[in-house]
């Protein structure tokens, strides 16, 4: 099969064997594969695959199943997406068929594929691990990305005001546009966050650069969650605010968790979120497809770091 893998900051379709599908795994036949930061970090070689998972790029992907092991309820041709730990640019994968999923009713195969890393990663970090509760009040730094897409949708749904900080203008139009409350463009004015808190939940991929000011902007007994360092991994902390707001800080990383933690995630995700596609409270957010054969252009667009939503590569444009 073919394979997509990072070489010395570029990606290249290389050769790959196909893998066996064993008992508990299916096999899909990959039509759409989403793009995601942590793919650029692997193919700049700074985040390997956790022990054990693909080193083919893809965190998430969509398609048909095409081989089901002993003890799957899954049957072949059935429209499916998955959460992987890596593979999902391939024209195969085989996955722990746990962390398979139906196509959410009304999207394509190409939506389905911009869905699952940041809907597991939203609602694993939001709902599950900060407790957040309807009525408290949320922080999202890079709000018009992926994750932050899928976030400010889910705080919508569930009762949960929210406010984002953005890199431009029109990032802050798209975030109001999808739910959020308001927000500001942090090269203006970053510390006007202040006029729209205090805050329950941040949800933060930046780190050090924010740290004293999501220290300022928590209430008390804030959950302060970290999922990235796009800001830097070193920061001066004031002790005293952590101890007295009482805030928790979770560091909070999906993709190295173990097979059966993303099985309880998957399960719970398709229990509470997959129905909300259907009633057309939730959405993909995907904002441009690209070829196979334009893998590079992708991924540089993906590094501009000027998208709204979602992108995802097409890896078979004849499945539907």
């Amino acid at each position: 099969m073919k394979a997509l893998q990072g070489v010395e900051g570029r990606v290249e379709w290389v050769e790959r064997a196909s893998p066996p599908c064993d008992v508990g795994q299916v096999r899909i036949q990959v039509a759409a594969a989403g793009l995601n930061r942590a793919d650029l970090l692997q193919r700049a070689g700074l985040y390997p695959p956790p022990p054990g998972a693909s080193d083919i790029l893809g965190l998430e992907c969509a398609g048909v199943i095409s081989e089901v092991g002993a003890g799957s309820a899954w049957q072949v041709g059935e429209r499916v997406c998955a959460l992987l730990a890596g593979g999902g640019m391939a024209q195969e994968v085989v996955v722990d068929a746990r962390h398979v999923l139906a196509v959410p009713a009304g999207l394509t195969l190409a939506e389905a594929a911009a869905v699952p890393e940041v809907y597991a990663t939203a609602w694993l970090n939001l709902f599950q691990l900060a407790g957040l509760k309807p009525g408290e009040k949320v922080l999202l730094h890079a709000g018009a990305g992926g994750v932050g897409s899928a976030a400010i949708q889910l705080c919508k749904a569930f009762g949960n005001a929210c406010w984002v900080s953005v890199g431009s203008a029109e990032r802050l139009a798209y975030c109001e546009a999808l739910g959020a409350k308001g927000g500001v463009v942090r090269a203006d004015a970053l510390d006007s966050l202040r006029d729209f808190g205090p805050f329950d939940v941040i949800l933060d991929p930046v780190g050090a650069g924010y740290a004293a000011l999501n220290l300022q902007l928590l209430a008390q007994d804030g959950r302060w969650v970290l999922i990235g360092l796009m800001g830097g991994r070193e920061a001066p902390l004031d002790m005293a605010q952590i101890l007295t707001k009482r805030v928790r800080l979770i560091g909070s990383l999906l993709r190295s968790r173990d097979e059966q933690f993303k099985a309880d995630l998957l399960r719970d995700l398709g229990q509470h979120v997959w129905p909300l596609f259907a009633e057309g409270r939730l959405t993909a957010q995907l904002v441009q497809t690209f070829a196979a054969k334009d893998a590079d252009a992708a991924f540089d667009q993906l590094a501009s770091n000027t998208i709204c939503g979602k992108l995802v590569l097409l890896i078979d444009e004849n499945l539907s």
